[in-house]
């Protein structure tokens, strides 16, 4: 094939292509090509543009005896594109006149993908093993040591009874997050009036918070607030964040539900209404912020255990408020409590 004809065959294909030589050096590169390993790559012997033993032993095979071979390799390019190291499939086919043909293919966000499904798998077994394993330890002592003992029966069939509701608070919100998921791409278009969601929400949670010794308090929340919106996802994302503030940001005795406008959100590009919920208990490590909307992801496992958490709650609220196109902040400080605010669109 002629060189000027190889060059733009290869400068078509949407992959980055190197073209090798016989004497291992670089004929020719696509555009793909030179944004991953830098420019005029030409000339330039492939081991000092990438040194991976397996791409020299594939190179080898498609040089020497012709074969073509598909391998996954880590590279780190150096071009102005390059995103640091990334995990690549690389094929290496032989070519008329003893030259070769090396395609890259970018599989990161894949192998990412497929790493998060098994975490996934992972963290939902261990969460339904561990109620499972204790309530087998309990039928197997009613049936046995505990038969005849009414207050043993009383106190296991107590603790059976939290654990299995455990376990249904995990699979509900199992498949809350997989309904949200699902509608994510969906922008709800019926008009809400948000202040009355939150005002249903705080009565609901009222008592609750009573109970635990806690103030509710209600903040600008004068007139109706209407908002493109799915009521009930949206007041499952209030329900979720004041219980939170309830449970674990109680200890300062009150949670503040304010509701703001804003003329204009600079990320939203446009106005919009900020739903805030701010409690006054312990706060936050910084370290944690960050990880706070992962899947199972606790700051205190033991004492979410113990509340009846099930990690997947600001996972959900994340999860909804993007599908509202809106955006969710957590802000806390040690010791001096927290505040997680919706942002949503008004139009």
């Amino acid at each position: 094939m002629d060189d000027a004809l190889m060059v733009a065959v290869i400068d078509g294909v949407p992959l980055p292509v190197l073209i090798v030589d016989g004497d291992e050096r670089v004929l020719a590169a696509n555009s793909p090509a030179r944004r991953l390993f830098g420019e005029a790559p030409e000339g330039r012997p492939f081991v000092t543009i990438l040194r991976q033993p397996v791409l020299g032993l594939a190179l080898e095979a498609a040089l020497r005896q012709g074969t073509s071979t598909r391998v996954r390799a880590q590279i780190t390019g150096s071009g102005p594109e390059a995103r640091g190291e990334i995990v690549a499939m690389v094929q290496a086919a032989p070519l008329p006149g003893g030259r070769a043909m090396l395609a890259f293919e970018d599989i990161s966000a894949l192998e990412h993908a497929e790493a998060m499904r098994r975490d996934f798998v992972a963290n939902v077994s261990h969460e339904l093993r561990t109620p499972l394993t204790a309530l087998l330890g309990f039928i197997e002592t009613l049936r046995g040591a505990a038969r005849d003992d009414p207050a043993a029966r009383e106190r296991f069939l107590g603790i059976m009874e939290r654990e299995a509701g455990r376990m249904n608070r995990l699979v509900g919100d199992l498949l809350s997050l997989s309904r949200v998921e699902a509608e994510e791409r969906r922008r709800p278009t019926t008009r809400v009036d948000l202040a009355a969601l939150v005002h249903s929400t705080l009565v609901t949670l009222r008592p609750q918070a009573e109970a635990a010794g806690v103030e509710l308090i209600a903040e600008g929340m004068a007139g109706p607030v209407p908002v493109p919106a799915d009521a009930d996802q949206l007041t499952q994302v209030f329900h979720n964040l004041v219980e939170n503030a309830v449970k674990y940001g109680g200890a300062g005795g009150e949670v503040r539900v304010g509701l703001t406008r804003l003329p204009y959100e600079p990320v939203l590009r446009g106005p919009a209404i900020q739903v805030s919920v701010v409690d006054r208990g312990e706060g936050i490590d910084a370290i944690h912020l960050p990880r706070l909307t992962e899947r199972f992801y606790r700051v205190d496992s033991h004492r979410s255990r113990e509340k009846g958490g099930t990690g997947l709650g600001l996972a959900i609220v994340k999860h909804i408020i993007a599908r509202h196109r809106g955006r969710f902040r957590i802000e806390s400080v040690k010791g001096e409590g927290s505040r997680f605010s919706v942002i949503l669109p008004e139009t």
